[in-house]
């Protein structure tokens, strides 16, 4: 491998001054465009590539950003994480990614590895772990350290930082009302995220619907847990009954377990049974009948945590204030719910 050259040498080879290669690489109007095109032409020539650590040390700022995703494979923590890359870029971040696969320790342990000097700030959504737990002691110890944080979907309340949410109580009204609207009157709720902030703010909303059209909530038909092998089997035994004629499934699994069973149990999609299901990824538009959902828009999401976080970095504040932006769902009918 040829090795790269250094100010010092391409001074050297060039005749002139390490200050002049300097400005001459850093496109400074004080050197002549002759002078410049000379430097930057020898300098490839010579593989020289600029040390992008000792600039950041010297300037404070590493213009990098820090990401943890509780799980990559959820389509709508891609999109979320699409629209940050986007915004982040557009702006001259770079972006750093880490998986925490819903763990409160690996969580933990990306943030202290980052917060060293890799990156200026963090984009997060708040692992399972971590949320059932109830801990936050990492997160109030890297704003100590004076780096912002921004947390999207899954928030920690107690934690003071910008925050970027969707209306998932107001999403869940509109999504019974729609069902109330289509006919509905004994609606079932299926949650696999009792332990998340977005799951119970759902159910919250679901009851909410029902009570305000004076439906009386019925205990069987509300399969709240953590654990899919215990939802899988009460959700089988609910639609056995026959009794249910609307579902909402406030996350992927039970949207695609409900179908899937109804499905096979002979149940009618949407004659006999409504479903809306929340998070709009590739799958729903290609399940047959193709699913209803609450659509979140990950990318918008994404794009408005890059805008906060950024703004905290250029914008430094002697008092800090905190924003929460609330993203409008839209609700999406497709063949699972009647029109």
């Amino acid at each position: 491998m040829k090795p790269k050259a250094t100010l010092k040498q391409i001074a050297k080879d060039l005749g002139i001054s390490v200050s002049t290669v300097s400005k001459a690489l850093s496109d400074s109007h004080e050197i002549s465009d002759p002078t410049k095109l000379r430097v930057q032409e020898y300098a490839k020539l010579q593989n020289y590539k600029p040390n992008t650590m000792a600039k950041n040390l010297k300037n404070q700022r590493t213009n990098t950003i820090g990401v943890i995703i509780p799980n990559i494979l959820n389509p709508f923590f891609a999109k979320v994480f699409s629209g940050i890359e986007q915004a982040a870029n557009k702006k001259g971040y770079n972006v750093i990614t880490y998986i925490s696969n819903e763990s409160f320790l690996k969580e933990k342990q990306a943030m202290d590895l980052l917060s060293n000097g890799t990156v200026d700030g963090f984009i997060l959504s708040v692992a399972e772990e971590t949320q059932k737990l109830h801990e936050f002691s990492h997160f109030k110890e890297i704003l100590r350290e004076g780096l912002p944080i921004v947390m999207f979907d899954r928030i920690m309340e107690d934690v003071l930082c910008d925050k970027v949410v969707v209306d998932d109580f107001e999403s869940s009204v509109e999504a019974v009302n729609h069902l109330i609207q289509s006919g509905c009157s004994k609606i079932a709720l299926l949650s696999c995220i009792d332990n998340l902030s977005v799951g119970k703010h759902r159910a919250l909303g679901y009851e909410r619907a029902l009570q305000d059209h004076e439906i009386t909530i019925r205990s069987n038909y509300v399969i709240k847990t953590d654990s899919e092998k215990d939802f899988d089997s009460r959700l089988k035994k609910l639609l056995s009954t026959g009794e249910i004629d609307g579902i909402l499934a406030v996350d992927e699994h039970a949207s695609t377990m409900a179908m899937k069973l109804a499905i096979q149990l002979g149940i009618k999609i949407p004659e006999e049974l409504c479903i809306i299901g929340f998070a709009d990824g590739v799958w729903s538009r290609r399940l047959t009948p193709s699913l209803s959902t609450i659509s979140q828009h990950g990318p918008e999401i994404g794009h408005e945590a890059a805008r906060l976080l950024i703004d905290k970095l250029e914008n430094k504040q002697e008092i800090p204030t905190y924003k929460t932006t609330v993203i409008k769902t839209e609700l999406r009918q497709r063949e699972s719910t009647r029109k």
